[in-house]
């Protein structure tokens, strides 16, 4: 009689990876991008093909569309990404500052009274 095995959670499979290089689904943006861009290149590919009826330049401006629209779309997303990332962490150091320093003498925000003053200009 063959182990019991746990069941696997429902939606929790082997990841889609493309290429077999990127995990497109714990991969930020590379969803996005792969959808606009498959989007685009039917739309003008199909678009093409209505207006002239030649397959073969169809199927090349479909193409054409779907690497411009899915790089464009992929590194619009990382840098705003990017940009996202280093202002969370700015507004995480600021937080850790605030508490940090909060209520000290190295407190930005505190406004000295006159013992301070005198302390500090007699020291």
């Amino acid at each position: 009689m063959a182990a019991s095995q746990e069941p696997s959670e429902p939606g929790k499979g082997k990841p889609f990876k493309l290429l077999g290089i990127l995990d497109v689904e714990n991969t930020p943006c590379a969803r996005d991008s792969l959808l606009y861009g498959s989007l685009e290149s039917v739309v003008t590919g199909l678009g093409h093909f209505l207006l002239t009826s030649r397959i073969k330049r169809s199927c090349d401006i479909g193409l054409g569309g779907f690497i411009l629209v899915t790089l464009g779309c992929w590194f619009h997303c990382r840098y705003n990404y990017a940009k996202r990332r280093i202002q969370q962490r700015i507004a995480r150091e600021g937080i850790k500052n605030k508490t940090l320093y909060e209520s000290t003498h190295l407190d930005p925000e505190r406004k000295p009274n006159n013992d301070e003053c005198w302390t500090q200009k007699y020291i």
